[in-house]
């Protein structure tokens, strides 16, 4: 499989998919020419329905992909959706509202479309909700339950969750958990799965079998009954298959 899964899509001062963008084009080359883009996590207040919500990601997507040499057509637009996962030469799926997201691909059966076209060897790119996708299930999302899917199951292509947008910190007077405190409630009850949190301005590229942490921070590593640790860029991430 070939998986690009980025944490987040902008960092602050920075253009829209900036800080990715080379990691993008390096990872499509100059093979593919064209992306199916999946806007379903796109919910825009501004919006007078979801579809010229969608409307607005497909263009602000374009643009930069665009700029990189390459065509993106959301589903959105396509009658058959499946058909349009079947014949696609690569994918992307944008971020947003995970519940959201999971909802419209299990509602429009494109999830196992797209799970049976990644394991053939699609690339497949994803940030942000659309990293959690990739994932066996969409337990791990920062994102408010706005809609009820028929099933939190994903595309279960990589064997752990990720957390994205992973922070550290807790702000000084806040009373609630922390995101370590709430990864370690999740591996409490799901005692076997490994939880990667996944930090801004990080991704995660898997070539084959090769799993590889590309970016600017380490990433933490959450098992239960074990300390929590960190790993870095250059680190052999193979365990993560084994956990």
């Amino acid at each position: 499989m070939r998986l690009l899964l980025i944490s987040n899509s902008t960092m602050a001062g920075e253009a829209y998919l900036g800080w990715p963008r080379n990691y993008i084009k390096d990872f499509l080359g100059n093979s593919v020419k064209t992306v199916l883009f999946i806007p379903y996590a796109g919910v825009n207040l501004s919006s007078e329905s979801i579809e010229k919500s969608w409307n607005l990601y497909e263009k602000k997507v374009a643009e930069v992909y665009a700029e990189l040499g390459y065509e993106l057509q959301s589903i959105h637009q396509f009658a058959d959706p499946i058909k349009a996962v079947e014949e696609a030469e690569s994918i992307a799926v944008g971020g947003g509202n995970t519940f959201y997201l999971v909802y419209m691909l299990h509602k429009t059966g494109v999830m196992e479309a797209m799970k049976k076209r990644v394991e053939a060897g699609m690339p497949y790119m994803g940030w942000s909700a659309g990293s959690n996708v990739a994932c066996p299930t969409l337990r791990t999302t920062n994102d408010m339950p706005i809609v009820e899917p028929a099933s939190f199951n994903c595309l279960n292509i990589i064997p752990f969750q990720i957390n994205p947008h992973y922070l550290d910190a807790h702000p000084e007077g806040h009373g609630g958990e922390t995101r370590e405190q709430r990864i370690n409630e999740f591996t409490a009850v799901n005692r076997q799965t490994t939880v990667v949190g996944l930090r801004e301005a990080c991704l995660l590229q898997m070539e084959g079998k090769t799993l590889m942490l590309k970016g600017k921070h380490p990433m933490r590593i959450f098992n239960f009954g074990k300390e929590a640790f960190e790993v870095n860029p250059e680190d052999d991430l193979n365990f993560l298959f084994n956990s």
